[in-house]
């Protein structure tokens, strides 16, 4: 069935830092929507942008919504590479959830995707918080990839090339430029 549809390989759905580094050899990038779940920073980042004593936020997939995003085709012959990196850059303190989704992708073909999802049952789920206290986890976060501030630009200023606004993300790259920490 996937032949037949076009859609050799193996599909990732990327909607954070994997949309600007993906860090794996793909064959094809194309935007996606799934529906079913929503980007949030509802993740505490202990490791890549902070740390247990400081934690940053950075985003999950959570429950409700859609979300759009970018899905890499792998190649067959590069998919357990590209699957090991991903398990080991993703799965490193297990806050996520490895599901594949349904992508909707933008030439109309729809593809069954992995993506990581955010586990509402582990300590690191941040949940909904408000902006306030998302500004000050963002200020506040750094840690083995860099300072949280970054991670948010970096994500946001992609979303924007890809003709996305995001009014949260926006609002917190307004607030880190007005007030530095």
């Amino acid at each position: 069935m996937r032949e037949a549809q076009g859609l050799s390989g193996f599909w990732v759905f990327a909607y954070g830092s994997l949309m600007w580094r993906p860090g794996f050899a793909f064959a094809e990038r194309l935007t996606g929507r799934v529906h079913g779940f929503h980007r949030s920073l509802c993740i505490y980042s202990h490791i890549y942008r902070g740390t247990p004593e400081c934690p940053g936020l950075v985003m999950g997939l959570d429950r409700g919504g859609s979300c759009m995003g970018v899905a890499f085709r792998v190649a067959e012959n590069d998919w357990l590479q590209a699957h090991a990196y991903l398990r080991e850059r993703e799965l490193i303190t297990d806050v996520y959830q490895e599901k594949y989704l349904s992508v909707r992708l933008a030439d109309g073909r729809v593809a069954r995707a992995l993506a990581y999802v955010a586990d509402r049952r582990h300590a690191q789920y941040a949940g909904r918080l408000s902006r306030e206290h998302l500004l000050a986890f963002v200020r506040q976060g750094c840690g083995q990839a860099g300072a949280n501030a970054d991670y948010v630009r970096m994500t946001h200023g992609h979303l924007r090339e890809l003709g996305l606004e995001d009014d949260l993300l926006s609002w917190l790259e307004q607030q880190l430029a007005a007030t530095p920490a």
